[in-house]
């Protein structure tokens, strides 16, 4: 096995030991309530992924976290801690709800479309802000977006509180986008839209990006070894700005395609708890900051949230039991269980000297 499939299959066990780890502590916290574990479990994973629609279910869910795992995972992989991709997605969702409500005289598609763009632009400009005080100043780009990220959601509720609030409404929300800005549901029954297909064709591009493109190669060398790579004459800043801008147009349209495929109007808590951007933290995490690798982790996340209320449905355990798995999962993500020094095979060649 050579250096590179043992890599992967590292990568791939440090990855698969936290969620199995996370699942058996889980099944601990059952017992101890009364409740069998494996009924549990079965109810989850069943309704997640084992009927047609909450298959479904499960795709419309992963799409905006497909998103924000890579918008996460370009920059981790470069070594830039970008923590503001939740800021991007409520910033670029934000106003293309506003777009989306008052664009009423055009087409389906057009108005999309406009909508997207704008959500992009918003993304965009939220990113460079940190990315443009890294390049210039030095600045620690993971404290100057995570304190931006609360400053924005302030700004935010106090645009959707006063200046764009639906009047109509008894509780703070923005108007409801119009018809030709939403995304109608393919499936009766299930929540599934074409924004997920329109989620796929960005990861086949970032795919492309990351994997076969010259500015993934650059990347991977900044990640490795930042020093080295602006001593051999690469421009960093500049290719800091672009991974950043990239970064921050992902987690826009993850915010306007949540915004036109099921909220429909911007509400305080219009991305979840803890957010949709932080969620992509971990699928990035568990994907190894690969695209193929963030696919499978967003579905199987995304099957989590959908299976949770089964599970408060059909057994006694309470939901809160996926919460507690799902924080069990970063924390043991956090420890690297097999390390490079460990050889999970030998070469041929070795194996034939023996």
């Amino acid at each position: 096995m050579n250096k590179k499939i043992n890599g992967a299959v590292r990568s791939f066990l440090n990855c698969l030991i936290p969620v199995l780890l996370a699942f058996l502590a889980g099944a601990v916290v059952i017992v101890a309530i009364g409740e069998n574990p494996l009924e549990a479990y079965g109810v989850l994973l069943k309704k997640s992924f084992f009927t047609s629609v909450g298959f479904q279910n499960t795709l419309h869910y992963a799409g905006p976290m497909i998103l924000t795992g890579l918008a996460i995972a370009i920059t981790f992989k470069a070594n830039i801690y970008n923590m503001g991709v939740e800021g991007s997605l409520l910033i670029g969702a934000f106003f293309a709800g506003i777009v989306g409500a008052n664009l009423t005289g055009l087409p389906s598609v057009p108005t999309k479309l406009i909508c997207f763009a704008v959500a992009v632009v918003c993304g965009v400009a939220f990113a460079m802000i940190a990315a443009l005080l890294k390049v210039k100043f030095r600045a620690d780009e993971m404290v100057v977006t995570m304190m931006m990220n609360y400053a924005l959601a302030k700004v935010l509720e106090y645009l959707a509180t006063t200046v764009f609030r639906d009047s109509g409404n008894g509780y703070v929300c923005t108007p409801v986008v119009s018809d030709q800005a939403m995304f109608v549901r393919i499936f009766g029954k299930s929540r599934l839209t074409a924004f997920f297909f329109v989620v796929l064709l960005f990861l086949i591009i970032m795919w492309i990006v990351m994997k076969r493109s010259r500015l993934g190669y650059e990347v991977t060398a900044m990640g490795k070894n930042f020093e080295f790579a602006e001593a051999v004459g690469m421009n960093v800043g500049r290719k800091i700005i672009i991974i950043m801008a990239i970064s921050g147009a992902l987690a826009g349209i993850a915010g306007a395609g949540w915004m036109m495929e099921d909220q429909y109007r911007y509400t305080l808590t219009f991305s979840g708890s803890p957010g949709l951007g932080w969620d992509g933290m971990l699928i990035a995490l568990m994907g190894g900051h690969d695209p193929l690798g963030i696919l499978i982790a967003a579905i199987f996340y995304a099957g989590l949230k959908t299976g949770a209320d089964s599970i408060n449905m059909y057994t006694n355990v309470p939901k809160e039991i996926v919460s507690l798995i799902q924080g069990l999962i970063v924390l043991f993500l956090a420890v690297k269980f097999i390390g490079e020094r460990v050889h999970l095979a030998k070469s041929g060649k070795k194996r034939k000297e023996a």
